[in-house]
């Protein structure tokens, strides 16, 4: 009776799919199988990528983060192999030193402040071999970005943020680089 029921039970979850959605009951689709990361509707929110004073010598292919290694002129980069390189979403530099940007941003972290490096948050799987903050390990599903009809209806946004907006006649993917929004059309 017990291999009975531990075979049904290994079979029920075998068959389950798991969206996970952040900021609300709802995301931005339906319940979706091809969805591993969604976000709440109408929040005015974005995802804030990690920053970076230091970029990793040897990243994984689809790594995104905000450079900061030159404080001066920061910019929002997407590793795209070891071909090109990184890809530069901004197109223009940023002030992370100016007063517009949260003073805490650009103060080093004190020494005693120490970091895992192999420290991530696996979502699709229980482990994953590739390196970063937040690892999404699925070959057949995607993250749908915090959706906004407009970036100026963020109120105070961070740098690093990325949303995609909807607007009629503007859907495109938007990154902020401390001062400055870019936008990147399909």
């Amino acid at each position: 009776m017990k291999k009975i029921i531990a075979t049904l039970f290994l079979a029920i979850i075998s068959g389950a799919n798991a969206q996970v959605i952040i900021g609300g009951p709802t995301g931005s689709t339906t319940v979706n199988t091809s969805v591993l990361l969604d976000f709440a509707t109408g929040l005015n929110k974005g995802i804030i990528l990690p920053y970076v004073r230091t970029m990793p010598t040897a990243p994984t292919e689809g790594t995104i983060l905000l450079d900061a290694s030159t404080p001066l002129t920061s910019r929002v980069k997407y590793y795209a192999g070891t071909v090109k390189g990184w890809v530069d979403l901004s197109g223009q530099s940023a002030n992370l030193n100016s007063s517009t940007v949260l003073a805490n941003f650009a103060t080093e972290q004190p020494a005693s402040i120490t970091e895992t490096a192999s420290a991530k948050a696996i979502i699709g799987a229980t482990s994953s071999t590739a390196d970063g903050v937040l690892v999404l390990e699925s070959t057949t599903k995607a993250m749908i970005l915090p959706i906004v009809a407009d970036v100026q209806n963020i109120l105070s946004p961070s740098p690093g943020m990325m949303v995609y907006v909807n607007k009629a006649g503007a859907k495109r993917l938007a990154v902020y680089n401390g001062s400055k929004w870019s936008f990147w059309k399909p």
